[in-house]
């Protein structure tokens, strides 16, 4: 299963925001074998929503977009997946129901924000605040609000489904650019992906499907390099 991530928000651009969204997402995604392919951040602006909603859309199984869902004027997140699915927003029954029968809230304090979804997507509850989320075709749209995100997530995260993932870690104290021989033989030997992060070091990361395959490339790799001293780390 092949994702893609989008972030909306000025705020994010900005540098006012850090995106701890988009690398939650990618870290529960690749637990769960599915591949991020994209991760995208865009402004409040329904057409660069629109455009890359819509390409994204077309290109990989799921997308999933956070931010911009709510009440204010700046929330024009549905508007901007709306358009890249060919629909409108419209009143939507079951987010009303479930904030004024299981949420509590009144229908006269409820606005547009909260109660309107692109027509025909599947609400999701928001356990935590007031704006839903929804499903429409492939794409996931959940409020930009950690903790709402997360439980949201949390809701659907079974209909995102890969193959288990296995990983090994080699470290070394050895330069990166002494390893290039190295790193060009395990990658031609063992069919896995190889990650090489430096830092105080470098780190060396083996994944793959195959559990023995990404063992025996980390021990074939390990055989080959300085090891770390006992303690030590080396950091992305």
């Amino acid at each position: 299963m092949q994702t893609a991530l989008v972030t909306v928000g000025d705020e994010l651009l900005a540098g006012d925001t850090v995106n701890t969204n988009a690398s939650w997402l990618a870290e529960q995604l690749t637990g769960r074998g599915v591949a991020v392919e994209r991760v995208t951040t865009v402004p409040d602006c329904v057409d660069d929503i629109a455009a890359v909603v819509g390409e994204y859309r077309d290109a990989y199984d799921a997308v999933i977009v956070t931010g911009g869902v709510g009440p204010t004027h700046d929330d024009v997140t549905m508007d901007g997946v709306a358009a890249a699915v060919g629909v409108e927003v419209t009143p939507h029954d079951e987010a009303l129901a479930s904030l004024t029968e299981h949420g509590g809230y009144a229908a006269d304090d409820l606005t547009e924000g909260t109660t309107h979804l692109p027509a025909g997507a599947r609400a999701i509850h928001n356990e935590v605040g007031v704006a839903p989320g929804c499903v429409i075709d492939s794409v996931y749209v959940f409020p930009g609000v950690p903790a709402e995100m997360r439980a949201m997530f949390a809701s659907v995260a079974d209909e995102f489904v890969g193959e288990e993932p296995h990983t090994a870690v080699v470290e070394t104290p050895e330069p990166e650019s002494r390893l290039l021989d190295r790193l060009a033989a395990v990658r031609e030997r063992y069919d896995v992906a190889v990650g090489s992060y430096p830092g105080d070091g470098v780190r060396v990361k083996f994944t793959g499907t195959d559990e023995a395959a990404v063992e025996d490339a980390a021990d074939w790799f390990r055989d080959r390099v300085e090891p770390a001293e006992s303690g030590a780390s080396a950091e992305d």
